[in-house]
């Protein structure tokens, strides 16, 4: 029998230029990024791309850290998850940046140019909502399992709260899919330096939550997820310290 595996799944938003997608190549490596939006290539660290329509995945020959996917269309996406649920890949982690640009990609593969009809909602729905939660049962696959699957979002406030973008009735669901949401802001610290911060803890004026029983802290400083997992597995005692909210700030 394996040993327990503990992965975590996470859906992460914010506002523009907020450092998402830095966040999601804090991952453990060998990471494969699924580029929505084109940003990847900007990532530090050594990267290869690849075309899962085309080729199997790359060898994790220590040339590369990252594998960068670019999603132009839908299929891409399915592609890279048929391999990615095959097991036969080199990867532990995956990045989807952005599940709401993603969502884009199945509607121009649904309607194209055309105007979205009520029936096309339901198809859109099941369609993302089973993709995210085929990405996030990768953390549990009983071949290979993933140590982290991180869901990048864009941001949106509605009439009270801050929420994950996404269009039509998967904005209510996403939340529930995941082990974390978590809204990633630039604030400054307790020396007064600018500082990511990932709120993770329940947030007023922000969907966010969290079922792993409080071991990250209400919200995580210059956060890594590396770092995080540790926290998650016990593995070591990181340099932490608690505030008043009982949360914990783990550096980069």
């Amino acid at each position: 029998m394996n040993d327990f595996h503990i992965g975590l799944n996470i859906l992460v938003y914010g506002k523009a230029k907020t450092g998402k997608t830095t966040f999601g190549a804090t991952t453990p490596a060998p990471r494969l990024i699924l580029d929505a939006e084109m940003g990847a290539r900007f990532v530090p660290g050594k990267k290869v791309v690849w075309d899962p329509k085309q080729y199997a995945p790359p060898v994790a020959d220590g040339t590369w850290d990252t594998a960068i996917v670019y999603v132009r269309d839908y299929q891409t996406i399915e592609k890279a998850y048929e391999w990615l649920n095959s097991g036969q890949h080199p990867f532990v982690s995956v990045v989807l940046d952005s599940i709401s640009e993603i969502q884009q990609r199945c509607i121009d593969a649904l309607v194209g140019h055309d105007q979205m009809k009520q029936q096309d909602w339901g198809t859109l729905l099941r369609r993302v909502s089973e993709l995210v939660r085929q990405m996030r049962d990768l953390t549990t696959h009983p071949v290979k399992p993933l140590d982290a699957v991180v869901i990048i979002a864009m941001a949106k406030k509605d009439d009270e709260d801050w929420r994950p973008y996404v269009q039509g009735s998967l904005s209510t669901v996403l939340p529930y899919h995941v082990d974390c949401c978590a809204y990633l802001a630039i604030v400054p610290d307790m020396n007064g330096e600018l500082a990511h911060r990932l709120y993770i803890g329940p947030t007023p004026g922000y969907i966010t939550g969290e079922r792993v029983g409080g071991a990250l802290g209400s919200y995580v400083d210059n956060p890594n997820v590396v770092e995080m997992l540790r926290l998650l597995r016990g593995e070591t005692k990181t340099d932490t310290k608690k505030t008043d909210t009982n949360a914990k700030k783990v550096q980069s």
